[in-house]
């Protein structure tokens, strides 16, 4: 029997969470021109966020739209480094509604 083969008979066992955690690691070892964004229903509203953490991509491109410099970003979230926040800004470019609409929801929370 196949990998797949057995990975394929343990999803029906499996809770939703279990389910979408697989998804997420799947996407995350495709790789893509988006590695280290990620997006998971329950964190952060399942918003586009820097991997690893509650940062969302909406938040850094509102930042950056508001003057906030690369080294401001930086020194606000020590826990991120100026390639978490490019790849922020180019998942932005490509999905700019998306992102426009999860600021304006935010103003309006």
């Amino acid at each position: 029997m196949t990998t797949f083969e057995q990975v394929k008979e343990l999803i029906p066992a499996m809770t939703v969470q279990e389910k979408m955690d697989l998804l997420d690691l799947l996407a995350q070892n495709l790789g893509g021109p988006f590695l280290g964004i990620e997006r998971t229903p329950g964190i952060c509203g399942g918003s586009a966020r820097i991997a690893g953490t509650r940062i969302p991509v909406w938040a850094i491109v509102q930042y950056t739209q508001l003057g906030v410099s690369q080294a401001g970003l930086l020194q606000a979230y020590p826990t991120i480094g100026a390639d978490e926040i490019a790849n922020a800004l180019a998942y932005y470019r490509t999905h700019p509604d998306e992102i426009a609409n999860e600021i304006l929801e935010n103003e309006a929370a």
